[in-house]
């Protein structure tokens, strides 16, 4: 009887622990959130947006072009100048991938590189990094309310670049990250969903529990979320935002990890190896209990990799190691 009662008592508090994030999550107003250096930064999700520098705001983003002929020394394409694509080494032939940063970043900020290079040491590749720094250096709520608007300008980039090369939307792939995973969500709404594939990255949680803007399914033709660092309080979004999740580990910390940040970074890491390897296989779960207890039965689906084709739904959890390619 005693056994049994424990049991229930443990089922009832994974229960509660794994009800979706809509109806679990209320963020704090004051709390911390990390940036692309790697520190955790002090936050106030009820501060005065800056109004005045959203002004313009995406004409301010920056895109930069890396190709196995310049994996490293960049080329800048800029939106209306058709001479700046015609010149570079953009090649319409071959898939394009976009990878978009979170939050006190840059064009320089870890995840770029890494993703870059993996792309980039397996095969030909568009990789287009985008800088969006004027706005991810403001106050998070400021960011928050611009990402919407930077969005719409690579979307709007992304039209100017087809347009311009021939390349069908059916071979681009946006990545991003945190903020970068609702704005890279946002481009493809511009673009009414045509594009092959979004991949979100952790998507930050606070202030986007109930925003209309946030990544969702109906943001390309394959949408695929990779939580890391979700749960009753987690730095990411912890629900499901496209046709397939994936919940590393149980989706809220990570093996190896011992801070918020290297949970959440996790993602863009897992990601990365995924690339290269396409080795990190997940389990469909039936319910949020499963993922919790690691009792997913369902079918096998990779997590992540370059795959422009890739058709699923569903919540999976992969497991993982702590260290790299994991």
């Amino acid at each position: 009887m005693k056994l049994t009662l424990a049991l229930l008592f443990v089922s009832l508090a994974y229960t509660a622990y794994a009800v979706p994030i809509e109806e679990s999550v209320t963020y704090p107003r004051h709390m911390q959130f990390p940036g692309g250096d790697g520190v955790m930064h002090d936050i106030d999700l009820d501060g005065e947006v800056d109004e005045e520098l959203l002004i313009g705001i995406a004409e301010r983003n920056v895109y930069i072009l890396f190709t196995r002929l310049n994996p490293t020394a960049g080329q800048t394409l800029v939106i209306n100048d058709a001479d700046s694509i015609r010149n570079s080494n953009f090649n319409p032939a071959h898939n394009t991938v976009v990878i978009s940063h979170g939050w006190l970043s840059n064009q320089n900020t870890g995840i770029n590189g890494l993703i870059r290079d993996a792309y980039l040491n397996k095969g030909d590749t568009n990789v287009i990094v985008l800088d969006w720094r004027r706005l991810a250096i403001s106050n998070y709520v400021t960011a928050v309310r611009g990402v919407p608007i930077v969005g719409v300008g690579l979307g709007q980039f992304i039209r100017y670049l087809v347009g311009v090369t021939g390349a069908s939307y059916d071979t681009i792939h946006l990545v991003g990250f945190s903020l970068g995973a609702h704005l890279v969500g946002n481009a493809g709404r511009e673009l009414e969903g045509r594009l092959a594939r979004i991949t979100a990255l952790d998507p930050a949680g606070p202030l986007w529990v109930f925003n209309s803007n946030r990544v969702n399914s109906k943001d390309a033709k394959y949408v695929e979320g990779i939580h890391t660092n979700g749960g009753l309080i987690g730095l990411g979004y912890g629900s499901p935002v496209g046709h397939v999740d994936f919940f590393p580990n149980g989706g809220s910390s990570q093996p190896s990890c011992l801070t918020p940040i290297c949970d959440h970074n996790r993602a863009w890491e897992l990601f990365a190896a995924s690339v290269s390897y396409n080795h990190l296989i997940g389990r469909k779960c039936s319910n949020d209990i499963q993922i919790t207890l690691n009792s997913c039965r369902g079918g096998t689906f990779p997590m992540g990799n370059d795959d422009l084709h890739k058709q699923g739904s569903g919540k999976y959890r992969a497991n993982t190691s702590g260290k790299y390619p994991f």
